[in-house]
């Protein structure tokens, strides 16, 4: 199984369930990750060598958002390395499954560097309205900071809630993938906070954008946790 079309086909059979994905990550992101890691394999690439390289696109974006003057080239530039990063990351999983190869270590480098990730991202956010932002008010500085609460519960939050099922035998109940939930959770898909970084180039419209998925991921983190601590209960 040389050709490339073979082996995408391969990938094909590796994936996650669609339920509860955001029909970003379903039609943009997953299969872009299965094109990426369909050439990883084809050249012999690790998973875990994937996730470095995802990592390779992700902090020199983030970096550049905290270190230079937003402007419209800037912005597609970060949107298109987050965008890359987060397909790598993508990547990643479908490669190890494919492959057999899934491993306690690859899943702990995984979700440490989705960790980073997330934190990183709204950090940045956060010395870039300091540094660059003409802000009305230093209360607006508190928006990447909430902003990075909301995302680190609903991330950590949801890793612990599933490691808790799998070990009491828990079971949430079955239900199929749902169009209408997939569009739901658009604003609360990292692949959303990527394209948001697409505005950055105009400050107002940016803090309109960005705010606006703030607020999305703090009522999505209360109604989550809610969710959970019944399904644990």
């Amino acid at each position: 199984m040389s050709e490339l079309p073979d082996v995408f086909r391969l990938l094909s059979t590796a994936q996650k369930s669609p339920k509860g994905v955001s029909v970003y990550s379903q039609f943009v992101n997953r299969p872009a990750g299965r094109m990426l890691a369909a050439v990883a394999y084809r050249i012999g690439v690790t998973p875990n060598q994937v996730t470095v390289l995802s990592t390779l696109f992700t902090f020199p974006a983030l970096a550049a958002v905290a270190l230079l003057p937003p402007g419209p080239v800037m912005a597609v530039c970060v949107f298109a390395a987050l965008a890359l990063g987060f397909a790598l990351d993508a990547a990643d999983g479908q490669l190890a499954r494919s492959q057999g190869t899934e491993s306690a270590s690859g899943e702990w480098l995984d979700h440490v560097v989705d960790t980073v990730k997330i934190v990183g991202i709204h950090m940045v956010v956060l010395v870039s309205f300091y540094r660059f932002f003409d802000l009305s008010s230093a209360s607006l500085l508190l928006v990447p900071m909430a902003f990075q609460l909301a995302a680190v519960v609903i991330f950590v939050g949801g890793i612990l809630t599933e490691q808790l099922k799998r070990r009491t035998g828990r079971k949430a109940p079955s239900a199929q993938p749902s169009a209408l939930r997939s569009v739901l959770m658009l604003p609360v898909d990292y692949g959303t906070v990527c394209v948001s970084f697409l505005f950055l180039g105009s400050q107002d419209l940016f803090l309109v954008v960005y705010s606006a998925l703030l607020v999305a991921h703090v009522v999505f983190m209360v109604a989550f946790l809610v969710k959970w601590f019944r399904e644990l209960s």
